[in-house]
């Protein structure tokens, strides 16, 4: 059986290096175009703009492979080789003019316009072009390496959070094997202390419910450490304890058993029937002169499991021992509340036309 997690899911997935890189060329198309734009506005001549377009995008490639190229090979990992920063950085000063007049030459190629010849090339309008190309280098690194900074920050958090599920989940394991160990010795020491009783005044009906005690611990014993059983073995066991019930109350006690076949698979926490089982005879029928039934049902509503354990006792608060009703519906409550939240639930009411029934709905799960 799965055990739902109360809290939320995993953290993001880091960015996957594929979409990162297209991140960062989207950016870089967008930074470049509007630079184009500005330089068009700049110069009032709004007729060279699809050729300053051309020639932007082709500096800002250049200038991004340069800044990758150079960001893979000397500076790999900010957070451990942070020495190569100020060495990456001076590099970019002398790269700005390369990358430029590189950027230049591609886009005059396309364009099908002459290239610059490096003769001409440095003049002072060209040296402010190479300046907002220096800048544009240093802003491409920064955003890389800011980028780079938040995935490798989004992949601690979900490795962290990833770790802080796993600690969470063991901490409910542990819980729902506490609950569970209180139902058993509970139920047990209620038993044995009924058979050292009926030693002592009739050894026969000692004997059968000692033998019924070994076929219900036969049907338990097996299933008790899971996690989770199916609900016909659930059933079985809880039909083995109402046989050794009614050894000991004799013709006080009948019970009735009602499964669908299409249930039979459908999982559930072990012994989640036995607390409410053993509340229906103690509380229920045992102060009841002539005693009664327990019956036991399970249907399906929608995609929820409705288990009912019906007595014709007492009913609720028709005796001092009905004021409380135990420690076992409480784990019962408890359990449900660990494992499904508020998807899960136990109700006591009255039953008509005398009694209790106790029902518990929870999530349907087939193997």
């Amino acid at each position: 059986m799965r055990t739902p997690s109360p809290t939320a899911g995993p953290g993001p997935a880091p960015r996957r290096p594929l979409l990162a890189f297209a991140g960062i060329v989207g950016l870089t198309v967008l930074i470049s175009g509007w630079a184009a734009v500005l330089m068009t506005l700049a110069a009032g001549r709004p007729d060279q703009l699809y050729t300053e377009l051309i020639v932007s995008l082709c500096i800002g490639m250049v200038a991004l492979m340069v800044v990758l190229g150079a960001r893979r090979v000397f500076w790999r990992d900010s957070a451990r080789h942070s020495r190569w920063r100020f060495a990456l950085l001076a590099l970019l000063v002398p790269a700005a003019p390369v990358v430029h007049y590189l950027g230049l030459s591609i886009g005059s190629l396309i364009l099908g316009l002459d290239m610059p010849g490096l003769a001409h090339y440095f003049t002072v309008p060209r040296f402010s072009m190479v300046l907002f190309t220096m800048l544009s280098c240093f802003g491409l690194l920064g955003i890389v390496v800011a980028r780079e900074r938040m995935d490798r920050i989004k992949l601690e958090r979900s490795e962290a959070h990833a770790r802080a599920e796993t600690v969470e989940r063991q901490a409910l394991q542990a819980q729902l094997r506490l609950l569970q160990a209180q139902i058993e010795p509970h139920m047990l020491f209620n038993t044995l202390a009924n058979l050292q009783g009926l030693i002592a005044i009739d050894p026969q009906r000692a004997g059968q419910m000692l033998d019924q005690l070994i076929q219900y611990l036969r049907a338990t014993l097996s299933v008790s450490r899971d996690e989770s059983t199916t609900l016909e073995q659930e059933f079985a066991a809880q039909e083995a304890y109402l046989g050794l019930m009614q050894v000991r109350m004799g013709a006080r006690l009948d019970y009735r058993c009602s499964l669908p076949d299409e249930l039979r698979t459908v999982r559930l926490p072990t012994m989640l029937l036995q607390p409410l089982v053993e509340n229906a005879i103690v509380h229920g029928l045992e102060p009841k002169v002539d005693g009664g039934t327990v019956t036991i049902a399970a249907a399906r509503n929608g995609d929820l499991l409705e288990i009912s354990v019906r007595d014709t006792g007492l009913g609720l608060g028709s005796a001092p021992s009905r004021k409380g009703t135990g420690v076992g519906v409480a784990t019962t409550r408890e359990r449900l509340q660990v494992l499904y939240g508020a998807r899960a639930n136990v109700e006591l009411s009255p039953a008509a036309p005398q009694g209790t029934v106790a029902r518990i709905h929870l999530p349907l799960e087939f193997p």
